[in-house]
């Protein structure tokens, strides 16, 4: 079996003085994270998170300020150390590893973009880009020719030559976007690297994003305090409060079956037309025999349908949608009641 890229097990970061004495008394002692602080003068960053990421695939990491999301990802290539647990990248185990191990580590296989990008103002855009690859030495012309490739990845090609003050703040977000990839890294760590930008803009560079991303197969952990941005985003996403990992699943996971309180006030303001599908709301096929009713002149749909598209069909047309499944066999029968259950956020009894 092929090792995740990433996985973290059981990652602990406590800051203070005292940080394994106070470790020893949440794990054991069962203290919470404001007893630690009161007891020890030490601060739980992150408590007992595990997780892994597929290849290719947007793990996104969300939640509110000081919830410990960009401490846990300062982990993933070393930039904090733990006090507990394993960090694993593609089944190495990145706390083993030398110090110049760990600079190749992040010279090559990892990339990192930050909200502040900290372009070197003295410096053209070209050049910014080509910067990591004149840490690894390499030549004049083949960092240029490299960084060149990275800028029409991020659609800036004919900027080269300019200057960070010259372009937008946007703009400048895809230079250090370039800067990230222009080493090929296997791994992208993204830490809220949207949030300054202006509504319009930013939405601009997550369509970029979602499409570089198809492209080049990145695998990536996107940090957000923004749930639209994590949904749209993400394949998985992990609400974290309190350096705790509350939830982790698939955006309609999250928005259909919060685990608590947190989450659900998290997703309550959330669209599900995009997010709920068929499989989700339909009741088994067999079962409608059981009600009556001629389904052989009903319109069918994909069980991968979203509420958005069956509603659709079902304000043109009379009755109950049929369900397929990929093989194309009915599986299931939506009525006009399922979606509106399945709008309202909640499922009729039987159904899946």
């Amino acid at each position: 079996m092929t090792a995740s890229p990433i996985e973290l097990r059981h990652v602990w970061k406590v800051f203070g003085n005292r940080p394994l004495e106070a470790l020893e008394a949440a794990q054991s002692g069962g203290l919470s994270k404001a007893q630690v602080l009161e007891q020890f003068g030490a601060v739980i960053g992150v408590q007992n998170a595990s997780f892994s990421v597929e290849p290719g695939k947007i793990f996104c990491i969300m939640g509110l300020s000081g919830s410990g999301k960009s401490t846990l990802v300062r982990h993933i290539n070393r930039l904090l150390e733990p006090t507990s647990g394993q960090i694993l990248i593609n089944g190495e185990d990145v706390l083993k590893k030398s110090e110049k191990e760990l600079r190749q580590l992040r010279a090559e296989k990892i990339g990192m973009v930050f909200q502040n990008i900290a372009l070197m103002p003295h410096r053209t855009v070209v050049d910014n880009v080509a910067l990591p690859l004149d840490v690894k030495g390499l030549c004049r012309r083949d960092r240029r020719q490299i960084a060149e490739r990275a800028l029409a990845l991020v659609e800036l090609s004919g900027w080269e030559h300019y200057y960070a003050h010259e372009l937008s703040g946007g703009m400048q977000q895809r230079v250090g976007l370039a800067r990230a990839m222009a080493a090929d890294p296997d791994i992208l760590l993204m830490d809220e690297p949207f949030s300054a930008l202006d509504p319009l803009i930013r939405r601009q560079l997550q369509d970029e994003f979602i499409r570089l991303s198809e492209a080049t197969h990145k695998t990536t952990v996107f940090i957000t305090h923004d749930l639209d941005e994590a949904i749209r985003i993400g394949h998985r996403i992990a609400i974290m409060k309190d350096g705790i990992l509350v939830q982790t699943g698939s955006p309609e996971e999250i928005v259909t079956k919060p685990a608590d309180d947190y989450v659900a006030d998290f997703v309550a303001g959330i669209s599900r037309l995009k997010l709920v599908y068929a499989h989700s709301i339909m009741a088994p096929f067999e079962a409608h025999g059981e009600e009556g009713g001629d389904l052989s002149q009903a319109p069918t749909m994909p069980d991968t349908a979203d509420l958005n598209a069956l509603i659709d069909v079902a304000v043109r047309n009379d009755g109950p949608i049929v369900i397929r499944n990929a093989d194309h066999a009915k599986v299931g029968v939506i009525t006009t009641s399922d979606l509106l259950r399945g709008i309202q956020g909640g499922t009729a009894p039987g159904r899946h």
